[in-house]
């Protein structure tokens, strides 16, 4: 697990140094982002009573992800270094699967993330607790997006030339995920594997 963590680390220090080559001095307001994830994440979810709606767990994992995003950018501005960030996030990890009602999970979760400022990675282990992440999935889904946005990078993203819908209809992350699920996570050129078969299906 303490591996993984530093990979991830170095993949989000490098995916933001790829957007801003100084990222750490800027300030971003990184909480802003994950509290706005934290609505999307409802959505996909499922909250009116007004509607019958169904969980879609698949664009739940991938806000999820998109929080694990930002929330290690948090950790990694104030980080001494990556071997003493990844032991306390490996401390504090606990996903804990005690049947915790997820709508008030992700609200504790956005109203922690308001009040702090911060990344509470303890109550990011609830959430994944009570939408039935693991950790394994969690990694294979981080690298699988954090692969994503490079290719968006790649492909103009930042100067507006991006297409995020394809050419069957379906945008990027639905594409995403059933590559990730198609492929071998333990593979050593998974990160290589995800980006080829993204760009397979691009829009040229």
């Amino acid at each position: 697990m303490n591996s993984q963590i530093k990979t991830m680390l170095e993949m989000q220090d490098a995916m933001n140094s790829k957007v801003t080559k100084d990222w750490r001095g800027q300030n971003y307001a990184w909480y802003r982002a994950i509290w706005i994830e934290c609505g999307e994440l409802l959505d996909h979810y499922g909250w009116k009573w007004w509607k019958k709606q169904e969980p879609d767990m698949e664009q739940v994992v991938l806000e999820l992800i998109d929080i694990w995003h930002f929330g290690l950018s948090i950790l990694l501005v104030s980080a001494k270094n990556n071997d003493e960030l990844a032991a306390q996030i490996e401390a504090d990890l606990v996903i804990d699967a005690s049947g915790a009602d997820f709508r008030e999970a992700v609200e504790v979760f956005a109203e922690k993330t308001l009040a702090t400022k911060s990344f509470s990675v303890a109550s990011f282990g609830v959430l994944m607790g009570a939408a039935g992440l693991t950790f394994e999935q969690l990694y294979a889904s981080y690298v699988g997006k954090n692969v994503l946005n490079f290719f968006r990078q790649d492909k103009g993203y930042k100067e507006g030339n991006y297409i995020k819908n394809w050419d069957d209809g379906r945008e990027d992350n639905e594409h995403l995920a059933e590559i990730v699920q198609q492929l071998d996570t333990s593979r050593a050129d998974f990160r290589d594997a995800v980006y080829n078969a993204l760009d397979s299906r691009y829009p040229k």
